[in-house]
């Protein structure tokens, strides 16, 4: 088997369709996604296709660190 090197396009190439098998998976399982967009706001994505802009709370218990912003539209994306 055949394993990229670090930093290469091929191990980019690798990284991103691995990211997106996994996102895919949780979602399939019921659970939602947290990413960073391209504007720097992390946003959760949810099994039903709803996306929420969001704020982490470091050092909060696991159940109550994310605290939502709102809910983002189509064209508020």
């Amino acid at each position: 088997m055949f394993a990229p090197g670090i930093l290469t396009e091929e191990f980019a190439r690798v990284a991103a369709k691995a990211g997106l098998r996994a996102r895919e998976s949780a979602l399939a399982a019921g659970h939602s996604v947290v990413f960073m967009d391209s504007r720097g706001r992390y946003i959760e994505e949810q099994p039903d296709g709803r996306l929420l802009e969001v704020r982490l709370q470091p050092g909060t218990v696991r159940e109550s660190h994310v605290f939502v912003i709102g809910e983002l539209t189509k064209t508020a994306e």
